[in-house]
């Protein structure tokens, strides 16, 4: 199934106002649930090497497991943007446009320092 931004958004909108979320969805407590939810995806990986998380994520249920955890972030991530009347399309564009210049291909290619370094 195909869906875009504005689609995710009007889905978590409805969602959330069924359930009279809003009065718990300030700016403060939604970046709360973005770093808690990012700590969980993260809490799977921890104490693993690189071969074990290989390993893990060739299996359904642990990839199950990492697929919530993103679908969670990311739900976080767009009823910020709704709640906050971001359009976090423009606002990814945009950002995308500052790291192209942060990160040239020149520079950056093949490289992970960051662009100061």
């Amino acid at each position: 199934m195909k869906s875009n931004i504005e689609d995710l958004i009007s889905f978590i909108k409805t969602f959330c106002e069924e359930r009279d979320w809003d009065q718990f969805h300030s700016p403060k407590d939604l970046a709360i649930g973005v770093s808690t939810e990012a700590n969980e995806l993260l809490e799977l990986f921890r104490f693993k090497s690189e071969a074990e998380v290989q390993e893990k994520m060739n299996t359904p249920e642990f990839k199950e497991k990492v697929s919530d955890e993103l679908a969670d972030i990311f739900f976080f991530v767009l009823r910020f943007a709704q709640m906050n009347k971001i359009d976090i399309t423009e606002a990814f564009k945009a950002k995308m446009q500052k790291n192209a210049q942060k990160y040239s291909v020149e520079k950056a290619k093949g490289s992970n320092k960051k662009y100061n370094e």
